[in-house]
C-alpha cells in the first residue's frame, strides 16, 4: 500500500484487533492448513472475525490468491476455488479485462480495459452453482475476466469477483507484483515495467477519500 500513498500496518493471524486500519488486503501465499483445503482452516484465525466484522461495515478488502480463497471460505464472497484443471501449478503474466469499476478496489480502471497481471497459483479454478453464477453475472459482480487464455478452468473466466456492497474483492492474480517499474509483468514499452496492479490500491485510496 505504501506505493499507492498510504501507510502499510502488518497484522498477524492471531491478532484479535485490525489497529484502526482504513483497508484490509489479505496477501496471497500458502497458509497453514492449505492441505485441507486451500484457506479453509485460515478463515478461521482470529483475526479474520475482525476482517468479516470490517468488511460488514463496509471497510475495503482485498484478497489476493489465497486471500480469495480465504473470503470465498469466510463466506465475504460466493463460490470457491478448486485445484486447477490441469493438474498442475501455474506461472504466468495474465491479462485480464476489467469488467466492474464501481468496487471500492476498481474505480481507477475503466470498463473494458485489459491490464497485465502476474498470476500464480495451484487451486484458481474459482467454482459456484448455476445460480450463483448467474446472480453474479446479472449483478455486474465479476471484477475480472481472464483474456486470452483460460489458466486455470474458472467457471465463465472469472478471476475476480465482488460481494454486493462493492467494498470486498477478491481475485486470483497477483496486483502487488506489478506495482514497481522493473519489477512488473513485460510491457510493449519495456521489459518488467507492467505496473497496471498499482490502480487496484490507488482506488481504494479514492474510495476512501471519498466516504
Amino acid at each position: 500500500m505504501r506505493f499507492a500513498g498510504a501507510e502499510a500496518v502488518a497484522l498477524w493471524h492471531g491478532d484479535h484487533d485490525l489497529q484502526g486500519v482504513d483497508a484490509v488486503v489479505l496477501p496471497g501465499g500458502f497458509s497453514y492448513g492449505d492441505y485441507l483445503r486451500c484457506g479453509a482452516i485460515a478463515s478461521h484465525s482470529p483475526i479474520m472475525r475482525e476482517v468479516v466484522a470490517a468488511a460488514e461495515r463496509g471497510v475495503p478488502v482485498l484478497g489476493i490468491c489465497n486471500g480469495f480463497q480465504m473470503l470465498t471460505e469466510a463466506h465475504l464472497l460466493p463460490g470457491g476455488l478448486i485445484r486447477n484443471d490441469h493438474g498442475s501449478f501455474i506461472c504466468r503474466d495474465q491479462v485480464l479485462r476489467v469488467e466492474n469499476t464501481s468496487t471500492a478496489w476498481t474505480n481507477g480502471y475503466t470498463a473494458g480495459q485489459e491490464i497485465t497481471i502476474p498470476l500464480k497459483n495451484g487451486e484458481g479454478g474459482y467454482i459456484a452453482s448455476a445460480e450463483t453464477l448467474e446472480r453474479l453475472e446479472g449483478e455486474g459482480r465479476v471484477v475480472f475476466r481472464y483474456v486470452g487464455v483460460n489458466p486455470n478452468g474458472s467457471l465463465h473466466d472469472i478471476a475476480g469477483i465482488a460481494n454486493e456492497r462493492g467494498n470486498v474483492v477478491g481475485l486470483m492474480p497477483h496486483p502487488e507484483h506489478a506495482i514497481e517499474a522493473g519489477f512488473g509483468p513485460d510491457t510493449p514499452a519495456a521489459m518488467r515495467s507492467g505496473v497496471d496492479g498499482l490502480t487496484m490500491f490507488t482506488s481504494a485510496l479514492t474510495a476512501l477519500l471519498a466516504a
